[in-house]
């Protein structure tokens, strides 16, 4: 009878076990926020060809999936895969090939630097990126007369944190042809005593570039990786690139197709006729990596640099306006071009005229259409009347950082009563219905907890200040995760396959060292990624 009984039980046993899928890895004991619709939580989930195939307790799983692989959490936070809604890879990569400037305090302190850093590479033009006279105990400009008397016959380029602004020396100029006479529309060559002052605002650094070296294939590859390793190391797993040109695009793609490329990109399409020509005419391309569908366009400057449009002048320049970069008449042209071809449109727009004018030709070329979800990069100013524009065919794409790094000086520029439109982000959310959220690197710091941060609390790294900066215009720790995953995986048309943890979705998710939704707000910077996944695959 024993036997019997024995047979009985193992019968049983492997009949029910036969009924078990395979699968590639169980992800185990977590604390996991899915992001799903109603922001629930799960204890374990399976992965299967790169996808979850599964959510749910880790014992229900562990009866119902055979894995080649477990990984156990031990009670660890994990998150979507977090995808930066407003980036620069290619650019991230290409300034860790240069002298880096981001952090420093002084005009000396850049020009120790670039000297430090010539010293060691022995470059025949000298190009640098991170400067910020707003972050200099004397906030002005400085000139080419510091560059030239340490590099008078090697061209220097440095170019400002928010890539609007270049700091050239006067053989850089003589190269460029750059004169006092040097007119162009939508920028400036700042003037000191009648002579070009080594300054150099929007469109005519574009005289300087075309004479900067041309990179190579290997520096492409090199700058791209490099910008993955540093990405994947902060949990970010798809990166919105604001403006690449067809060559990176399908460098990018290779890479991918190699496999020696991992993270995801969401590129748009740099603004110039041979990118338009090529790109709208050849269609939105698309793999599980790379998704080519928008094109970036540029409104105005930059607000740090006097280069925003604002549609009164500047509390701080009188008869000072700021500059389009691109004229109101021509976005118009490219709006109704672009929504043609059946792309996205995603303009940088930073002053409160900008914003009115890319509002406008929006709503004009949408025509009644709807689900276009175009974006408005920035969205920095607006006046007050116009943000209940956005919708959830205009979605504001915003960087927090960008708050708390222009905290200090903004109403300085913009005075008490535009102040009140400006990095609006809870405004902006409450109309639009979503709002996407990035970093704007190498703009600002990589690090998305540092964006997470400044979203929830509205202050810098040293608690400044006390109440956060315009704190009425916080989002919560909800909405913040849900900006930079769940709807920034929507504003790229993506959200049926990423930004959330549940079935059928790419597994890309990232633990965290600390509950991101639980822990102080203040050790939210503090927090660490221990591992990053990519399609199941741990890439950190």
């Amino acid at each position: 009878m024993k036997n019997i009984a024995l047979l009985l039980f193992l019968t049983g046993f492997y009949s029910c076990n036969s009924q078990m899928e395979n699968a590639d890895l169980l992800v185990q004991n977590a604390n996991v926020y899915t992001v799903n619709n109603s922001f629930d939580k799960a204890e374990a989930f399976v992965v299967k060809d790169g996808k979850i195939l599964a959510v749910g307790t880790t014992k229900d799983l562990q009866l119902k999936y055979y894995v080649d692989e477990v990984f156990e959490a031990g009670g660890k936070t994990i998150v979507p895969g977090l995808i930066d809604a407003h980036a620069h890879l290619y650019n991230l990569g290409s300034s860790m090939q240069r002298a880096n400037l981001a952090g420093t305090k002084s005009k000396q302190d850049v020009l120790d630097r670039v000297v430090e850093f010539q010293k060691e590479k022995q470059t025949e033009f000298i190009l640098g990126r991170g400067w910020d006279q707003n972050d200099w105990e004397i906030k002005e400009f400085p000139t080419k007369e510091e560059l030239d008397a340490l590099f008078p016959d090697i061209p220097v380029a440095l170019t400002r944190i928010d890539g609007h602004a270049l700091w050239v020396n006067s053989k850089a100029l003589n190269l460029a042809g750059i004169t006092s006479a040097t007119k162009m529309s939508g920028g400036e060559v700042v003037l000191e005593n009648g002579e070009p002052s080594g300054i150099l605002v929007d469109t005519p650094m574009k005289l300087v570039r075309n004479i900067m070296p041309e990179p190579d294939r290997d520096y492409n590859i090199t700058a791209l990786k490099d910008a993955e390793a540093a990405c994947v190391s902060f949990g970010l797993t798809t990166v919105n690139d604001a403006g690449l040109g067809r060559e990176v695009i399908e460098l990018i793609d290779e890479l991918q197709q190699r496999k020696e490329l991992k993270i995801r990109v969401y590129a748009m399409v740099a603004n110039n006729p041979s990118n338009l020509n090529y790109y709208l005419n050849k269609g939105i391309t698309k793999t599980n990596r790379l998704n080519v569908r928008s094109v970036k366009v540029y409104a105005d400057g930059a607000l740090g640099s006097r280069g925003a449009a604002l549609r009164e002048p500047y509390s701080d320049q009188d008869g000072h306006f700021g500059a389009m970069i691109t004229p109101a008449s021509e976005l118009e042209k490219l709006a109704e071009r672009i929504e043609k071809a059946g792309f996205q449109m995603n303009t940088h727009a930073i002053g409160d005229s900008a914003n009115v004018a890319v509002l406008r030709a929006y709503k004009q070329a949408f025509n009644g259409k709807k689900d276009l979800r175009w974006k408005i990069e920035h969205a920095q100013v607006i006046s007050l009347q116009d943000i209940a524009e956005f919708s959830g065919n205009i979605i504001p794409s915003v960087q927090p950082t960008h708050a708390t790094s222009d905290m200090y000086w903004a109403e300085d520029r913009l005075g008490k009563e535009r102040i009140k439109g400006a990095y609006a982000y809870k405004s902006l959310l409450k109309s639009a219905g979503t709002i996407a959220l990035g970093t704007d690197f190498p703009v600002e710091n990589v690090n998305p907890m540092l964006t997470f941060y400044a979203a929830v609390a509205r202050k810098d790294l040293d608690n400044y200040p006390e109440n956060g900066f315009r704190a009425e215009e916080a989002l919560t720790r909800e909405e913040t995760l849900r900006g930079m995953t769940q709807w920034a995986a929507y504003s790229n048309f993506e959200e049926n396959e990423k930004g959330s943890i549940e079935p059928g979705k790419f597994a890309d998710f990232v633990v965290l060292d600390k509950d991101i939704m639980e822990c102080p707000v203040n050790e939210i910077p503090k927090i660490r990624v221990l591992d990053t996944f990519i399609g199941g695959e741990k890439v950190f």
